[in-house]
């Protein structure tokens, strides 16, 4: 399910769009996996009363399982990492909504992190660190994080670009893009003199 259009600001565009990386709901097909096996080696390997037994625990295993595999295949359908024009955005939930929204010119850094066999399939974490009360928020199982984290790096560096040239897209709102000029003060991005000669641009004068 991608990320819905309607939640998107004025001019904004979409540059990344992920949904966790398949690891996410790995566990619980192996899970129901394991299960099928047990049931089948229940079946050829025992009779009686202890067969009947098994049984049930083999079924009983199957349903969970296969409801395990279904929760988290909703919930990895249903989870969105964003990187748009503007902001970076995670937002999960099947029935109530929760979402992280991080502005691209409060981003400070942003680092990956992969362990041997999160490389092999392509999988890691990403730790952005902001200049909101947050401070940090890692993501875990994102698909290619290093792509991701040079993207990021982009759009950051296309947004700075579109502020310091005092443009960006035709009828974007001012008091927005003072607001991000004021964030980028704030954490010493620009001097005061900047802001002043931004802000001026901005308003026209």
């Amino acid at each position: 399910m991608p990320y819905p259009k309607n939640l998107l600001n004025d001019y904004e565009t979409v540059a990344l769009d992920l949904h966790p990386h398949w690891w996410y709901y790995t566990k619980a097909l192996v899970a129901v996996g394991a299960s099928i096996i047990f049931a089948i080696v229940v079946i050829v390997a025992t009779d009686g009363s202890v067969q009947t037994f098994l049984t049930w625990v083999a079924i009983a295993a199957i349903v969970l399982s296969l409801g395990w595999l279904v929760k988290q295949y909703t919930t990895w359908s249903t989870t969105n990492f964003v990187v748009t024009s503007d902001r970076v955005i995670y937002r999960s939930g099947v029935v109530h909504k929760k979402g992280i929204e991080i502005p691209l010119e409060r981003v400070n850094n942003v680092s990956s992190s992969q362990r041997i066999f999160e490389r092999m399939v392509g999988a890691g974490d990403l730790l952005i660190e902001s200049g909101g009360e947050s401070g940090q928020q890692r993501f875990t199982d994102i698909k290619n994080p290093n792509r991701v984290q040079n993207l990021i790096h982009a759009q950051r560096e296309a947004n700075n670009s579109r502020m310091f040239s005092g443009g960006g897209n035709a009828g974007s709102d001012v008091a927005t893009q003072l607001e991000k000029l004021e964030g980028m003060l704030s954490r010493g991005t620009l001097s005061q003199e900047e802001f002043e000669a931004q802000k001026r641009k901005l308003l026209g004068g």
